[in-house]
């Protein structure tokens, strides 16, 4: 589904295989269990009675990030490039390692808490857990995953059932019936289905069809002259990816065709990246007799059924325009171009967890081609992956106790705290905004609900069964019905406010309008974000900006449209939204005037997170003044207080990417590419030109009506 830039305002790119069905709405990680109550359930799991201690060697882990003064560039002046004077040294001299798209902090981080991960896997696969526990589970599924030796044996094996079923699709009610069944077991194919907060009423989840189907990043791929070279591309690597799959090499070329042609009239029906924005093209509610009148040859009274959805009267049918689109497709696209749109998508969906073959060819195209990533990640980091896509809280109650003191959570509610009491007082302040609008913002805010770290109450997978003798696939689809039935469980009824959206493993963090929350995870709460022994400068550039980041969402292009309860509904006068608006369209015209390699950022895209950006740095700034207040702190290595949190700003976002992965960033990723991040916002605050002494015609200080103030 395409509501992951509004479900989830990430502080960073994740993408939806990562973050899964929660946060995607109906994401790629899907797919084959029927429903069981259990899975629906959400308390802790005790800890088997004799079960071995799992404990963690941090000797073995790599260093933090930190900020360092002697990375900093004396040949590049701050006052003209803040991110090339705090990380141009450190970049240069840290290559993006060959199994990566991208390097800098947040990767770093990210392949520390793997390691952490690792460690608590391997101590589980050992055995001596009780049969059911979390440990075992994640134990076998790990040692399952990681026998290659087995995995190359059984080759496409695991999968011939499921080809054979495309094979015996005969007519339309074929296709119907087919599309049915994979969805209950969890395979989206076509569109994507789950739940979610309703966008009237928040308080309850309803069902959510949204577009899907593309195996390219983005509608322009399929319609645009510049990407025939990635089309053709795309033809050689189905073709390949068919012959692996049984089809002969005549008939895999003619195939291929099919499924291109099948996936360049689905993105013709598609929204564009920033169209998908929006949040008035991913609600559009209606009746299942709406429904089934929309789509004539599908009927969704049916497709509930399979999904054993009951008792409920309509879900949202998003994107109106595609789904007459597919319902047109169910009849004038021949039954041989769904099979073969349907063969490749079982085959590719299903690489990760089969032969190398399979998954180096995969790999080959969209890791290669699409990304320039010179060569897979190491099989137990993709084993991990998985793991966190169906089973990450399993996982993140164990890490949690490993490397999350309470007193990091103490000090963060603290800091958060800080950081509201900043944005009240900016709100009571803002002189554009009238009286009526800025009552229910401050509203708005009084009501935030923030989660740090990990969840109160952790989910039971007391309904999931891991079969260390089965198959590494089918473990994976077994997993992945069990996370259908439980999104799909919830369709109906009242939303839990407690459940989290991202594992606390993950290095990230995010705003969700529909239930107003930030969330926090522990793997992010470290340096260079956030260290208990740090001086306060360090922690409110770092955490600071990150916490004001997320709770500045609530008032971004989209989050603004959502009130205090989650519902989309409106709390703003015209001529306010109208203010806000010429406000935001500074910022959007800043970022657009940026390049990379010769391409543009889109400021439309990035707006909300931009918009992040820049109200979060400067209530964290607010914040560190109002705590400084009572507290004597001299110069630290030389640099002011001001001064150190403007340098670990920058330092958050030192990173790099590949020249494959920045274009596909720059037509669909919502985050601008990481130098901008770091020098966009400081250059409209007069506290950093002050901190730093730049003057006016500094690249660094934008004045007069380039200069971006919002909130």
């Amino acid at each position: 589904m395409n509501l992951t830039h509004l479900k989830q305002s990430g502080l960073n790119l994740i993408s939806l295989k990562q973050i899964g069905l929660a946060l995607a709405i109906a994401g790629a990680l899907a797919a084959c269990k029927k429903h069981d109550d259990a899975a629906t359930a959400a308390v802790a799991t005790p800890a088997p009675a004799a079960a071995p201690a799992i404990t963690i060697d941090a000797s073995k882990l790599t260093a933090l990030p930190h900020f360092d003064p002697t990375d900093l560039d004396a040949n590049t002046p701050i006052c003209n490039d803040l991110n090339a004077h705090v990380n141009g040294k450190w970049l240069a001299a840290n290559p993006i390692p060959a199994d990566k798209t991208s390097w800098g902090n947040f990767n770093m981080l990210g392949d520390r808490s793997l390691e952490v991960q690792k460690q608590i896997v391997e101590a589980a696969g050992k055995g001596g857990f009780a049969a059911g526990s979390n440990e075992q589970k994640l134990g076998d599924f790990y040692r399952v995953g990681m026998d290659e030796a087995k995995v190359n044996a059984d080759g496409i094996a695991p999968v011939k059932a499921t080809l054979d079923k495309v094979a015996a699709i005969a007519d339309t009610a074929g296709i119907v019936n087919y599309l049915n069944d994979s969805f209950a077991h969890g395979d989206n194919q076509v569109f994507g289905f789950g739940s979610a907060e309703d966008f009237k009423d928040a308080s309850k989840s309803t069902g959510y069809a949204n577009e899907g189907g593309l195996s390219l990043p983005e509608r322009a791929y399929y319609l645009e002259p510049q990407y025939k070279e990635i089309r053709d591309a795309f033809l050689a690597h189905v073709e390949r990816m068919l012959v692996l799959g049984g089809v002969d090499a005549a008939a895999a070329k003619t195939q291929a065709a099919d499924v291109l042609a099948f996936e360049t009239r689905l993105a013709t029906a598609s929204l564009t990246p920033i169209e998908g924005r929006d949040p008035a093209n991913q609600y559009h509610w209606v009746s299942i007799e709406e429904a089934n009148k929309a789509t004539p040859h599908f009927d969704w009274t049916k497709f509930l059924a399979a999904e054993k959805v009951g008792g409920v009267d309509g879900f949202s049918l998003s994107q109106p325009k595609f789904f007459a689109e597919f319902d047109k497709m169910l009849t004038e696209v021949p039954v041989t171009a769904w099979q073969s749109y349907l063969r490749y998508h079982v085959l590719n969906d299903a690489a990760p967890y089969l032969s190398d073959a399979a998954s180096d060819e995969s790999f080959g195209f969209y890791g290669k081609t699409l990304s320039g990533q010179p060569q897979q990640r190491p099989r137990w980091k993709r084993v991990l992956g998985t793991i966190n896509g169906t089973m990450g809280e399993a996982l993140g109650q164990i890490y949690v106790k490993q490397v999350f003191p309470e007193e990091s959570k103490a000090a963060m509610q603290q800091l958060v705290g800080n950081l509201r009491l900043a944005l009240k007082d900016r709100l009571q302040n803002l002189a554009w905004m009238s009286p009526e609008t800025k009552a229910k913002a401050l509203e708005k805010l009084e009501t935030f609900d923030p989660k740090i770290g990990y969840p109160d109450k952790w989910r039971d997978f007391a309904g999931l069964s891991v079969d260390g003798k089965a198959s590494y696939y089918a473990n994976v689809m077994t997993a992945n019905a069990f996370e259908n039935a439980f999104r799909m469980a919830k369709i109906g009824k009242p939303v839990d406010r407690q459940e989290w959206g991202m594992s606390p493993q993950t290095v990230n963090a995010y705003y969700n309008p529909l239930k107003n929350e930030v969330v926090f995870p522990a793997a992010i709460l470290q340096p260079p974000f956030f260290d208990p022994k740090a001086d306060p400068a360090l922690n409110y550039g770092g955490i600071g900006a990150v916490i004001g980041h997320e709770i500045m969402h609530g008032f971004d292009d989209q989050g603004s449209q959502f009130d205090k309860l989650g519902n989309n509904a409106n709390w703003w006068t015209d001529v306010d939204r109208k203010q806000f608006n010429a406000r935001t369209a500074v910022l959007v015209k800043q970022f657009d005037d940026y390049t990379v390699n010769g391409k543009h950022v889109k400021g439309q895209l990035t707006l909300g997170e931009n918009i992040g950006d820049l109200g979060g740095i400067n209530i964290a700034l607010d914040a560190l003044h109002k705590d400084l207040a009572n507290k004597r702190i001299g110069e630290i290595d030389g640099f002011t207080q001001d001064q150190r949190f403007f340098l670990n700003f920058a330092t958050i976002w030192r990173g790099q990417r590949r020249p494959e992965a920045m274009a596909v960033m720059l037509n669909t990723n919502p985050h601008a590419p990481e130098a901008f991040r770091a020098n966009g916002a400081p250059s409209n605050m007069d506290a950093f030109a002050q901190a730093f002494s730049c003057k006016a015609g500094d690249a660094m200080v934008r004045a007069g009506d380039k200069k971006v103030a919002i909130w």
